[in-house]
């Protein structure tokens, strides 16, 4: 069990340190995101000194942990409450923490049916570019005051400054759950979930494999049985969503290159060669390919999606509109004027 430290003098410190003397700073907790981004030079500045649940109370579904806390005890504390972080977070690494899994803002299986990380953010406490610890949002949704500044810093990958707290909203865990293998191809996967979404099938995970379509149904008893009298197939064990969301599987060893592609649900599964798994029932797809880069980006954006390449130290991230870096660039000037927070690490302007 981790100890409990509040230690935010001491990132304070560190923080004003690089500002008087202009030292960027690399802010990581375990570093387990690593794969995620551009290459960045600066001094470490680890989260992990500053740990612990501040506050969490199972009846308020709130619960409030300092940045370096791992996300194995978060977690562990919500299940003993029957309660669950809704996204299901990956974790990369056995030391995952709770502010590494708001600055990367990524989400598992469940996220098209439950929300993504942001969704689920009601506070933050950051230490901002003039060097202060400021406190956005609250820990009740009722709190609007600078909620959405705190939700900004979901996928801001440390730019905006060092998260230091974070507020979730948690779950009870559905009263039933199970899971089942179908075998059909990735195009008919589509059809038929475009068809079952319109149904009340409580579906809360769809991934294809490329021969089989894996469906989680989750719930109450009596609709999850009924899911599963109409659906059929063959039973799965519920395990297969961690390895999934851990990229644990045989399909994340291939020696090729792994992307993920964010893609409109309806688009063909055939716009890339490679193997691939359609997760997200289709909007989120894993490509295993050794095609060039900037083809399988043209692809993407071509039918209004885009890529993201799992490889550590390369520009991995695909570079966004002119609009969207012209907010991006605002943002930064406005937390973080000075550019030492993970400078590079989201773009080259950024």
């Amino acid at each position: 069990m981790q100890h409990d430290y509040d230690n935010s003098a001491d990132l304070l410190e560190q923080v004003n340190y690089a500002l008087n003397e202009d030292i960027p700073l690399r802010i990581q907790g375990s570093n387990s995101k690593h794969m995620l981004g551009n290459h960045m030079a600066g001094e470490v500045l680890d989260t992990r000194i500053h740990r612990g649940i501040v506050n969490y109370d199972p009846t308020e579904l709130v619960i409030t942990a300092r940045a370096g806390t791992s996300l194995w005890e978060i977690e562990a504390a919500l299940d003993h409450a029957g309660q669950m972080l809704p996204f299901e977070p990956p974790h990369f690494g056995p030391d995952a923490t709770v502010g590494g899994m708001v600055a990367a803002g990524l989400s598992g299986p469940r996220r098209p049916w439950a929300g993504a990380v942001r969704d689920y953010v009601l506070g933050v406490q950051v230490i901002i570019g003039n060097g202060k610890l400021m406190r956005f949002g609250g820990e009740v949704m009722k709190n609007v005051a600078g909620y959405d500044l705190s939700r900004l810093m979901a996928g801001s990958f440390g730019c905006l400054g060092v998260i230091t707290e974070v507020s979730l909203k948690v779950l009870p865990k559905p009263r039933a759950s199970a899971s089942l293998s179908l075998s059909m191809t990735p195009a008919q996967a589509l059809a038929n979930l475009a068809r079952w979404g319109q149904q009340p099938i409580p579906i809360t995970a769809a991934c294809h494999d490329g021969a089989l379509l894996h469906l989680r149904i989750e719930g109450g008893e009596g609709s999850v049985r009924s899911a599963l009298s109409m659906l059929g197939g063959e039973p799965l064990e519920n395990e297969y969503w961690k390895r999934l969301r851990e990229h644990e599987s045989d399909f994340f060893k291939k020696p090729e290159a792994l992307w993920r592609l964010s893609l409109p649900a309806n688009v063909s599964p055939y716009i890339l060669s490679g193997d691939q798994m359609l997760d997200w029932g289709g909007a989120q797809r894993w490509l295993k390919t050794n095609e060039d880069p900037q083809a399988i980006r043209s692809a993407v954006e071509h039918v209004g999606g885009h890529a993201i390449r799992y490889a550590a130290g390369e520009s991995s991230l695909q570079p966004v509109s002119k609009t969207l870096m012209k907010y991006q660039q605002n943002l930064k000037n406005q937390f973080d004027p000075q550019n030492i927070f993970n400078p590079g690490r989201l773009s080259a302007e950024v």
